[in-house]
């Protein structure tokens, strides 16, 4: 049995089997999500439903956040009823949130002046590896906190990389979501051009697949380019938005501006809700 309290707060695809993985490790977890139903599957493993944002903080030692953006963490975190509406001296709050970088050390600035420590762990990886265990847990943070919160990323991910303090965290996220989407931009326009020009698509993905170019990635999302489906496992709107906070941070490079502009016109043209990989769909009809 793991002796430290946990809370969670921000239960979607991500946050439930993430929970679910920390109660089947001893860990005491209570949840609080405004949209009440969505509790379910973890209070079905054992988890127990707080009332609160500031029952969280009061009842247990280390209080986990995992939501859609930057506005939503900053309300929970500052709201009139949020996590540091109380006097909680000493607790640790770690947000697992994609934010920006900017976010993350405004987060770490008003949990120093409330006597709370910090953590900014943002993850890479989605939801099968949030059901195994088996994220890429990227942590900022004192060595101090790192340590505390290690057993918790021992349980969520294969592994917890100490990148430095809050707010570096983000930035490596935002940098390899960037690849994320280098990466599926590549992979669908070459799988369009090769059909263009006679290749089927199952011919030049076992093609990508087997030789150099192949990589975790174009293995997962080999059956949905397959079968033209795409359930999502990351969104593609939560990568439009990882992009725009990449360009915010001040990514200007060559490739950034058109891979934004091509994912954000993804998401106009209503593919916001499905897969990254959805990208393919609205390449589709396009020239290049």
């Amino acid at each position: 049995m793991n002796t430290l309290k946990l809370g969670w707060t921000g239960l979607g695809n991500m946050g439930n089997p993430m929970v679910i993985n920390l109660l089947k490790a001893g860990f005491e977890v209570s949840v609080f999500n405004r949209t009440k139903d969505k509790e379910a599957p973890s209070l079905a493993a054992g988890a127990k439903s707080a009332s609160s944002l500031q029952e969280l903080m009061e009842t247990c030692d280390v209080v986990l956040t995992m939501l859609s953006n930057d506005a939503a963490v900053k309300e929970v975190f500052e709201g009139p009823i949020g996590l540091l509406s109380k006097t909680n001296q000493g607790k640790t709050i770690i947000n697992m949130s994609t934010v920006s970088p900017e976010t993350s050390r405004y987060l770490n600035t008003i949990c120093n002046q409330h006597h709370v420590h910090f953590i900014d762990a943002p993850v890479s990886g989605s939801v099968k590896p949030a059901q195994d265990g088996t994220l890429v847990i990227l942590v900022g943070a004192s060595s101090e906190d790192y340590q505390l919160a290690k057993p918790i990323f021992d349980v969520l991910g294969k592994i917890a990389i100490h990148v430095g303090e809050p707010g570096v965290a983000s930035s490596a996220k935002l940098a390899i979501n960037y690849l994320l989407g280098l990466n599926l931009q590549g992979i669908a326009e070459t799988v369009l051009f090769a059909e263009k020009n006679g290749v089927s698509k199952e011919d030049m993905l076992n093609i990508i697949n087997q030789g150099a170019c192949g990589n975790g990635i174009t293995n997962i999302k080999t059956p949905s380019i397959l079968n033209d489906s795409y359930p999502a496992a990351f969104a593609l709107k939560h990568l439009v938005k990882d992009l725009r906070l990449a360009k915010k941070a001040g990514l200007d490079s060559p490739l950034i501006h058109p891979l934004y502009d091509s994912y954000a016109a993804a998401e106009k043209e209503g593919l916001g809700d499905q897969d990254v990989m959805a990208i393919i769909s609205s390449l589709k009809n396009k020239s290049f």
